[in-house]
């Protein structure tokens, strides 16, 4: 039997896409060209955005346990504190960024598909790919010197920053290189170092090093260095991390015991559309940007829970295919923000110059005496304040309503999780049930839970995606513009749009 979804990568962003296609009943199929899965730490920051998204399918529990919680991010300049971002005060039940090595992220969302029935199919190599116009056909080889023809309804390119998949589909890959080389070191630091559950960037002016914790008592240090000459960066040395730290940091601390080190230079790019007919691509197949604030990886999940519950419900019939359309312009919005936010922190972190570092530091240090600074930092670190304003699937919204708008978060603190079990189901929150309400779920049971959710805030109707995002609101009664919301993810007409609100306040 043919698979509904191919997948061309089994990394973190393709593990996940799988998981929620497979468990939302989709024939899926995945492979992977690599003969194993990756034995390097490579991305280590898991935001609480992408917890509260893997809590649906019952995966934050063991990538929590398996890594460390790390609860507040500095900066320091010499030995002078700038700033402290905490995020115990943000509006989640993962108040952290939880440090695991991507080696262990992988282990744990593989052997989760493994339970939901499909196994990656390793050493697999994909050699040609056609949109059929109904379709997609891959080509693919295997180690063995076998090959297969595979065809699928759709097929999704998840194959990393050198996509196959974005290279067959001539897609150009537009952006920029940061002028700089970096280093990756994940090893053992003895001395006063940084605290055990927090992230620590050092300012100087030879560049930047920053710490995170890591599982085991180790640290991941990064720093930005002159670009070495050659074809080839070398693979930096002990002696050469422990020069940097000696420079950068107060001092008194000891590298030792290294398990990876590697060099590396800042890609920024993206490509300008997520999708191409039958074919989509996802994560770094799509954009890529700077490792600041460790929104990369997260990213690319995202993108992988905010297109499986489209895919879903259109591989199942219960919504027309204009749904997939809101996947790139939605997902392309939230790319371009973190190549630019990352990009920036990157350069800011990098500034030379005595004068120009002064100022950095003064006005990092005087802004970030603002709590609302740091409670903005602190949202958008953790991807709690990713919102896709505009999108093509948000509908209306009463004026004078207090509650989050279509297109934002609704905060899942204290409810029962949307998006959860076998099908993706929006979720209608009301004052009260009524014979109209009734009538709405009754006419859609294939796209709505079975029961009305009490109300976000009185005197309204919240509509809210499959992803924990609002579709649309409406003012208590007015089910017949929720109903004709839903009319238009089943037919082709366009999805209802309301008046602009006076005012929202956040849930």
């Amino acid at each position: 039997m043919n698979p509904k979804v191919l997948i061309a990568g089994a990394g973190p962003v393709g593990l996940t896409l799988a998981i929620e296609l497979a468990r939302f009943g989709i024939p899926v199929r995945i492979f992977d060209k690599a003969p194993a899965p990756t034995d390097k730490s490579k991305a280590v920051a898991v935001w609480a955005r992408t917890l509260e998204l893997f809590d649906r399918a019952g995966l934050a529990e063991p990538l929590v346990a398996a890594g460390v919680k790390v609860k507040a991010a500095n900066i320091i300049a010499g030995t002078t504190k700038i700033a402290r971002v905490a995020f115990d005060g943000v509006d989640t039940d993962y108040a952290y960024a939880l440090m695991i090595p991507q080696y262990d992220t992988e282990r744990i969302l593989d052997t989760h598909l493994r339970s939901l029935g499909v196994t990656v199919e390793r050493g697999v190599e994909l050699a040609r790919l056609v949109d059929t116009g109904t379709g997609a056909r891959a080509s693919v080889t295997r180690a063995d010197g076998t090959s297969e023809d595979i065809e699928a309804d759709w097929l999704v390119g998840c194959d990393g920053a050198h996509s196959f998949v974005r290279h067959g589909l001539g897609m150009a890959f537009d952006g920029d290189t940061i002028p700089a080389e970096f280093i990756l070191a994940d090893l053992r630091i003895s001395g006063d170092g940084p605290p055990v559950e927090e992230l620590v960037s050092h300012w100087h002016e030879k560049g930047v090093v920053i710490f995170l914790p890591l599982p085991g008592n180790r640290l991941r240090l990064l720093a930005n260095m002159e670009a070495s000459t050659g074809a080839e960066a070398p693979e930096p040395t002990l002696a050469e991390v422990q020069a940097i730290i000696d420079e950068r940091t107060p001092g008194g601390l000891v590298a030792s015991d290294p398990v990876w080190m590697a060099r590396f230079r800042i890609n920024e790019r993206k490509v300008a559309d997520f999708r191409s007919g039958r074919v989509f691509l996802a994560g770094d197949a799509a954009h890529i940007h700077s490792p600041a604030g460790g929104q990369g990886m997260n990213t690319g999940m995202q993108d992988a829970f905010n297109l499986a519950w489209k895919l879903a419900l259109v591989c199942r019939g219960e919504a027309h295919e204009q749904v997939l359309a809101s996947y790139s312009s939605e997902r392309g919005a939230v790319a371009e923000t973190v190549i630019k936010e990352s990009g920036r922190l990157t350069k800011v972190a990098m500034l030379s110059g005595h004068f120009e570092q002064a100022a950095r530091n003064f006005i990092a240090r005087h802004l970030f005496g603002l709590r609302s600074v740091r409670s903005a930092a602190a949202g958008i670190l953790s991807e709690l304040a990713i919102a896709y304003d505009g999108g093509p699937l948000n509908g209306g919204h009463a004026r004078g309503l207090n509650g989050p708008l279509p297109g934002h978060r609704l905060s899942p603190r204290g409810r029962d999780l949307i998006g959860a079990g076998p099908t993706p189901r929006f979720a209608l929150f009301a004052d009260e049930s009524s014979a109209a309400s009734a009538a709405i779920i009754e006419r859609h049971a294939n796209l709505l839970e079975g029961a009305v959710r009490p109300a976000v805030a009185a005197g309204g109707i919240w509509l809210v995606r499959p992803d924990g995002y609002v579709a649309m609101s409406a003012s208590a009664g007015d089910w017949r513009s929720v109903g004709d919301y839903l009319d238009g993810l089943t037919g082709n007409e366009p999805i209802a749009r309301g008046a602009e609100p006076a005012h929202s306040l956040p849930a």
